[in-house]
């Protein structure tokens, strides 16, 4: 229903902000992460939102970011994953780590971050693999002649996939990068800055 909200910060509270935009308060409930990066009161922000909906609630939950919006509804996607819980992730873990958490099998890492016992990490990887497997993008081939460079590697395609971008938008923001002397995380954190574009 909305995709952002641009306007000015009116409120910064502990879990959530207040946006005015056409005289009218928008209450959004962001991670910690977003609100102490978000700028200050008075400043003219975008946040990037969820609108949910549930019986006995409605809300709007915002983002810095289109990548932390993406990781936001892939978490809530899964089961178990409430959208308290996947704030609180958004507050520890970045996009790219925890796509290559994923395909890792890393369960370690997950389980680091506050609220997230061993089960739910088995399950957040097992749910985005699976998912991956479903939609059958994990077997696309990316065009490596339409990159610059030769070897892209296999892991920051299907990390990026996790994120939920398409072969299309993969192989356009890969093009852009000099992948040579970066680690698979790094060339995973420059291709998000051009995909949220």
């Amino acid at each position: 229903m909305f995709a952002y909200i641009k306007g000015s910060l009116e409120i910064k509270s502990t879990n959530y902000v207040v946006i005015e935009a056409g005289g009218i308060g928008y209450k959004i409930y962001m991670s910690t992460k977003s609100i102490g990066t978000i700028g200050n009161v008075g400043e003219n922000v975008k946040i990037h939102t969820h609108y949910h909906v549930r019986e006995d609630d409605i809300s709007l939950y915002g983002f810095n970011t289109e990548e932390e919006l993406r990781m936001f509804e892939i978490l809530i996607s899964v089961s178990g994953v409430g959208v308290k819980s996947a704030l609180t992730m958004l507050s520890d873990i970045s996009p790219a780590s925890f796509a290559m958490a994923v395909i890792n099998d890393d369960v370690t890492r997950l389980t680091k971050v506050p609220g997230v016992g061993k089960k739910t990490a088995q399950r957040l990887i097992l749910e985005l693999k699976d998912k991956l497997k479903s939609e059958d993008i994990s077997g696309e081939e990316i065009s490596k002649t339409d990159i610059k460079e030769d070897k892209v590697d296999n892991d920051v395609i299907i990390a990026l996939q996790v994120l939920g971008y398409n072969k299309k938008e993969i192989e356009q923001a890969l093009e852009k990068i000099d992948t040579k002397d970066l680690t698979v995380e790094d060339t995973i954190k420059t291709a998000l800055k051009y995909l949220g574009r």
